[in-house]
């Protein structure tokens, strides 16, 4: 079966303090990408480890601005106490603490240090 989602992108204003929360609420290292830039804009540009189904990245780019209200996208966990543990000291904001979603298991909302809202999702 495809997976629905193929790519993500979580547009950043600051981008290293960005690289920075979720290199430590993750633990993930993000793999910097030389963009080529024209006189309108200027773009940075950081992928997440993934894998031949699933990627994404972090972005800086002028024209997109971050916040929440648009789409919500969450990130596996093993245990989700584990991340939440690490939001705080990295910046960020717990939403909505761990919680019971039955049998799809268990999901916590937190905002990054740029205002996007993402979730975190585990089974455990």
């Amino acid at each position: 079966m495809k997976n629905v989602i193929s790519w993500f992108e979580i547009y950043t204003s600051d981008f290293n303090r960005a690289k920075q929360f979720y290199t430590e609420v993750f633990k993930y290292k993000l793999t910097d990408i030389p963009m080529s830039s024209d006189r309108h804009s200027q773009m940075q540009y950081a992928t997440f480890p993934g894998n031949e189904n699933i990627n994404g990245a972090l972005v800086k780019l002028d024209e997109v601005k971050p916040g929440g209200g648009g789409s919500l996208i969450y990130f596996a966990s093993e245990e989700i106490n584990a991340e939440l543990s690490r939001v705080e000291s990295a910046g960020g904001k717990i939403l909505r603490s761990k919680l019971s979603v039955g049998d799809f298991g268990f999901i916590a909302l937190i905002e990054d240090t740029e205002g996007n809202l993402i979730g975190l999702h585990s089974s455990k």
